[in-house]
């Protein structure tokens, strides 16, 4: 009988890593595609692109479900700087588009 490989013994555990690795990818996309509509809206409305205090809340309530979850808070709001970051460059892209190219972006 031979001894397991350590590819293996860790094969199950890739499996359902890349299982989670698959769905936060499908939630990032939600998440970005929700700030694709409020980049519409803030188009439409005038309003600002960059919001600070929605972007101070959103880090604390990433370092606020870090800290119920057991997970780092500073982990949890530097994941919300990356997730806010791509946000804003998306957004920056739809509000600046020419009005032909806004709702193109949107898609």
């Amino acid at each position: 009988m031979t001894n397991p490989t350590p590819e293996s013994l860790l094969q199950p555990f890739r499996e359902r890593l890349e299982a989670l690795d698959q769905q936060l990818a499908e939630l990032v996309a939600a998440r970005l595609a929700i700030c694709c509509e409020v980049a519409a809206v803030k188009r439409a409305n005038g309003i600002p692109m960059m919001q600070p205090n929605r972007v101070a809340a959103v880090r604390e309530a990433y370092a606020a479900r870090g800290e119920r979850l057991d997970l780092s808070p500073d982990f949890m709001r530097s994941l919300a700087t990356l997730l806010i970051d791509e946000a804003c460059r998306l957004e920056d892209e739809i509000i600046d588009a020419p009005a032909a190219a806004g709702a193109e972006a949107l898609r």
